[in-house]
């Protein structure tokens, strides 16, 4: 996870846009820009709930992602569910 990491990193810093759909904390944590679609999956998601740096979104009182980024930011912005 470390080499793609690093290697979208370098795509952003040499100028590109990279958008990546992803579910794990450790990449979404690390992303300049979050959007948390949901409020669940297929029929019952498809609206933006959060979006911003993770650090917003860990904090979204709507998002079911919040608790799991707070938890990969470290902060301990809201409680786990």
């Amino acid at each position: 996870m470390e080499v793609l990491t690093h290697r979208l990193h370098q795509l952003v810093d040499a100028g590109n846009s990279v958008i990546v759909v992803e579910h794990d904390m450790a990449v979404v944590a690390g992303a300049d820009w979050v959007i948390d679609l949901g409020p669940g999956g297929g029929d019952r998601g498809g609206r933006i709930v959060a979006a911003g740096p993770p650090k917003d979104v860990a904090r979204a009182e709507d998002s079911r992602t919040a608790p799991y980024l707070a938890r990969a930011l470290g902060s301990g912005v809201r409680p786990t569910v």
